[in-house]
């Protein structure tokens, strides 16, 4: 990984994109998001502050546990940007999506345990499916592959 002087503040591009491991092209797609931030030179070429490597590093931990990244960017304004975030700020973002995480867990968990049976089934649309109806949510109403709304906004009898 290159590394660059402290006596250098602020980073092109190019430069965060080597030391983030992000292609630039992902770069300028996270700022067009507002995810990060730069600022333009006189020759309207991109600059960011060094902190953006680490704020560039947390969105992608995030996208690779399945963060949107519309949550990404409100944990993000979150930050204060009149100093580096510390690891108390990071601490306090990544805890707000832990309850979220172990959910997303336990539905893979499911997944992996029952992906054989459905699978085997095919169908997809059985009252009991726990990939296409979790928890049973149309049971109560009936089963089988029933369930597209009728004009009127009843569903089939």
């Amino acid at each position: 990984m290159p590394q660059i002087p402290e006596k250098i503040h602020e980073l092109t591009v190019g430069q965060l994109s080597a030391r983030s491991g992000a292609a630039v092209s992902a770069l300028h797609f996270y700022e067009s998001k507002g995810l990060i931030s730069s600022r333009r030179t006189s020759g309207n070429q991109r600059r960011y502050t060094r902190d953006t490597l680490r704020r560039v590093a947390f969105v992608r931990a995030a996208q690779r546990v399945g963060i949107p990244l519309a949550t990404i960017r409100e944990a993000l304004a979150e930050l204060p940007e009149e100093r580096t975030p510390t690891r108390e700020d990071w601490a306090r973002l990544s805890e707000v999506w832990r309850a979220e995480l172990e959910e997303r867990i336990n539905q893979l968990n499911r997944l992996r345990d029952h992906l054989t049976d459905c699978i085997g089934c095919g169908c997809l649309s059985l009252h009991s499916c726990v990939l296409s109806n979790p928890d049973d949510r149309f049971g109560e109403d009936q089963s089988g592959s029933r369930l597209l709304v009728e004009k009127g906004g009843r569903r089939p009898a």
